[in-house]
C-alpha cells in the first residue's frame, strides 16, 4: 500500500483495519517545510507512543495562508514524499484545512501529538481525541532548530559578502 494517502475512502478503510487489528494510532501533523533534525526527533518520539504514526502535512494553499506568501519553499508533494521515507512514519495525509480538525475526527487516533510549543494554545481535535479516551501528548522540541532557523540563515549567508 502506497504511504501516502489521497483518498478519504482509502484512509477510513485503513483505519478501520488497523483499528481491527488492535493497532495504537497516533497522529500529528505539520507544514513540514524545509525537513530538519529537530522533525526527525520529533516524529521518532511520537512514533514511540504507538504502533502506527499517522502524519498530516499541509497542502500549498494551507502552509500558504499560515506562514505567509513567500512560504512554502517545498511543495506539498516534495513534502509528503520526504516525510512518508523516514523511518518513523507510517502513512501521510495532505490536508488543505486550516487546522486537521475533520483529518483527526475521520481518524480518530488514540493518540494526538503536538510540539510544546503548543502548551498554552488550543490543539485542534484535542476535545475529539478526549471525548472517546484518546491522549493528547505534547513533545519538545529540539532547541534551535526550526525552518525559520533556516530561512534566515540562508538569507544571512546571501546578504553577507
Amino acid at each position: 500500500m502506497d504511504r501516502i494517502i489521497n483518498n478519504t475512502d482509502v484512509l477510513n478503510k485503513l483505519v478501520a483495519e488497523l483499528k481491527d487489528k488492535s493497532k495504537k494510532i497516533v497522529f500529528t501533523n505539520g507544514c513540514f517545510d524545509i525537513i530538519h533534525a529537530g522533525h526527525v526527533a520529533y516524529l521518532n518520539e511520537a512514533k514511540q507512543l504507538g504502533d502506527i504514526l499517522i502524519v498530516g502535512i499541509n497542502s500549498d494553499s494551507s502552509v500558504k495562508k499560515l506562514k505567509g506568501n513567500s512560504r512554502p519553499i517545498v511543495t506539498e508533494d516534495d513534502r509528503s514524499y520526504i516525510i512518508a521515507n523516514l523511518k518513523p512514519v507510517d502513512f501521510v495525509v495532505i490536508f488543505s484545512d486550516d487546522t486537521p480538525y475533520n483529518l483527526i475526527n475521520e481518524i480518530k487516533p488514540d493518540y494526538l501529538v503536538k510540539g510544546s510549543d503548543y502548551k498554552n494554545q488550543e490543539i485542534a481535535g484535542s476535545d475529539i481525541v478526549k471525548s472517546y479516551g484518546g491522549q493528547v501528548v505534547l513533545i519538545d522540541y529540539v532547541n534551535g532548530k526550526s525552518t525559520t532557523n533556516i530561512i534566515n540563515n540562508i538569507k544571512s549567508a546571501i546578504l553577507s559578502p
